[in-house]
């Protein structure tokens, strides 16, 4: 998903952690993948050619906290876009690491159901506990 200045290693870790998982789950390999564009790029963190899958994953555990919301919307939105730049029908997923993270893009709310409309779905993967207990430990130093 779209870095913030808070990222840090263990989430990008716990990111590529998640992708490799979903990766094995699935029976393909995602990759990350930069699409060129008019004086720029976006990027994903997994993208599976065949299949077609546009995914891009959140490490964070617990409830979204202030624009973390936003946060994962403008990724929906970037899969979106990515989804005009292939050829075939995609399967777009939004990954994340915690149900309590994912909580407010599943159900009723307006999030869920406009990630339901544009064909986007939610999937959770839980992190080993070594790994999510350093997440959770640069998430409390982040939030400082």
């Amino acid at each position: 998903m779209t870095k913030l200045p808070g990222d840090c290693k263990e989430q990008q870790e716990a990111e590529n952690w998640l992708i490799d998982r979903l990766s094995v789950d699935m029976g393909i390999v995602l990759r990350k993948k930069r699409f060129s564009l008019k004086g720029g790029w976006i990027e994903l963190d997994g993208f599976c050619e065949s299949p077609l899958v546009l995914c891009e994953a959140w490490a964070h555990i617990g409830a979204p906290r202030g624009g973390q919301k936003h946060k994962v919307m403008t990724d929906a939105f970037k899969l979106l876009f990515a989804s005009t730049l292939v050829d075939g029908d995609d399967k777009r997923i939004l990954l994340f690491a915690d149900p309590k993270a994912a909580a407010p893009f599943r159900g009723k709310s307006w999030m869920a159901q406009c990630l339901i409309k544009h064909n986007i779905t939610t999937q959770i993967i839980e992190l080993p506990l070594e790994l999510k207990a350093r997440v959770v430990k640069a998430q409390k130093r982040q939030y400082r």
